[in-house]
């Protein structure tokens, strides 16, 4: 299974965001699977790639030209793009199921158009938000208050994961 994963470029200042990050990629590597993510060496990003590669996975990284400085130089395939939103397209196209774990506002908007795709019925693929010590808690929230108030159907709700554990994100994932 190929798994895009949308997380920070940046490590965060919450020790267990990075271990984590750690840990999926752990998850994903000792399962066989092959990670999608944004390229980068640093941060949550460089971790999660570096665990999968650790654990026996293969990782599929991909990044715009602007970037490339950035770049992961250990990954299986690094493929370079010209623009963010040929990244995105991509990173869509090559996913089987789609993680988001703690990150920035790039992760919010990414793992948001999958989390609408979903929702609609473009594709019927797992779509998890790995809600380390609480992160994505508000949204998650918000999700429900949109069920509450009439713009999202609990039906749609429930087509993506907040999950607080790993063993969460396997469920999903065996769905």
């Amino acid at each position: 299974m190929h798994i895009t994963v949308y997380l920070g470029s940046n490590p965060g200042n919450n020790p267990r965001y990075q271990e984590a990050a750690v840990e999926l990629g752990t998850l994903i590597g000792q399962g066989g699977h092959t990670m999608v993510y944004g390229g980068a060496d640093g941060g949550l990003m460089g971790m999660t790639a570096n665990a999968v590669l650790e654990g026996g996975g293969s990782v599929i990284g991909v990044i715009p030209e602007f970037f490339y400085h950035r770049g992961h130089q250990k990954l299986n395939e690094l493929h370079v793009v010209k623009t963010m939103s040929e990244r995105k397209e991509r990173m869509i196209e090559l996913g089987d199921a789609y993680i988001a774990l703690p990150g920035g506002p790039g992760t919010i908007e990414e793992i948001s158009e999958i989390m609408s795709a979903v929702r609609i019925g473009i594709f019927q693929k797992p779509c998890v938000l790995y809600n380390v010590d609480g992160y994505y808690d508000d949204l998650k929230r918000q999700y429900d208050r949109m069920v509450e108030v009439g713009f999202l159907k609990q039906e749609e709700r429930n087509r993506f994961t907040f999950a607080d554990t790993l063993d969460e994100i396997r469920e999903a994932l065996n769905r």
